[in-house]
């Protein structure tokens, strides 16, 4: 198992704004969830809402695996699309805000530096729109709920992979700290995504959404090889040169 800690922001002089604003947001939808479950259910991405273009207000029987249960509906906003942007700042739990806060975290600020404040939220917002229209790709007519960040840091991950393929990441690995390349770590967490859903049938597997995870990230290496060919390195400062002139010896 390995579990990335933080990475290597000696180059890095300002704050990142953007990427500690987007925290702050996830974590208080996340206190409003926790105070109205019905707004779980109505701001929630489903799928056949979004390629029907109506809102589903009343619970929806399933069946699975021979069972037959009920998944709650409430009224979403108006209009229903916009249950695309809701859900990207929605978590089903603790486990699944606190992991994916710790990889935005971690990787969000390396990318907002190299992209600039707006550029970046522009990538977030987008990167979570091809995650979840991915993810509804493979079940058009499903009524279960979709949400979460997992899909745009998908693609923060994805973008990092790029632009900082040899920063060190510090990592736990069977109970050890470990520093490794950031493309041993997201490379090995990108191709974990593509096995993964390649193994799904519906691009989930144990309430994980596969689909979303590889759209986000193949949005995050094409958004990273763009940066690469268009914008500026990033920009010199004494912190940097002296990361430089360390690795040279």
């Amino acid at each position: 198992m390995l579990f990335p800690i933080s990475d290597d922001d000696r180059h890095l002089l300002r704050p990142a704004y953007v990427t500690i604003v987007l925290v702050a947001i996830n974590v208080l939808v996340f206190f409003l969830q926790l105070a109205s479950p019905e707004f779980t259910s109505g701001y929630s991405v489903i799928p056949l809402e979004i390629v029907k273009g109506v809102d589903l207000t009343e619970p929806v029987q399933v069946r699975s695996a021979g069972q037959s249960f009920e998944i709650p509906q409430a009224p979403g906003p108006v209009p229903i699309y916009l249950t695309l942007l809701t859900a990207m700042f929605m978590h089903g739990g603790w486990g699944h805000l606190g992991g994916n806060m710790l990889y935005l975290w971690i990787f969000g600020d390396n990318v907002e530096h190299r992209f600039g404040a707006l550029r970046f939220l522009a990538f977030y917002l987008i990167s979570g729109l091809a995650a979840t229209i991915a993810q509804i790709a493979t079940d058009p007519q499903g009524v279960i709920p979709n949400l979460g960040a997992s899909g745009a840091i998908s693609g923060v991950l994805g973008a990092y992979l790029v632009l900082f393929p040899h920063n060190r990441v510090m990592a736990v690995i069977f109970f050890r700290l470990v520093s490794i390349p950031a493309i041993l770590v997201l490379g090995l967490w990108g191709l974990m995504q593509f096995v993964s859903l390649g193994g799904s049938h519906s691009g989930s597997g144990g309430g994980v959404a596969y689909a979303a995870h590889v759209g986000g990230f193949v949005a995050g290496l094409l958004a990273g090889i763009i940066a690469r060919l268009m914008l500026k390195s990033e920009p010199e400062t004494p912190f940097r040169r002296i990361y430089q002139e360390h690795h040279r010896r």
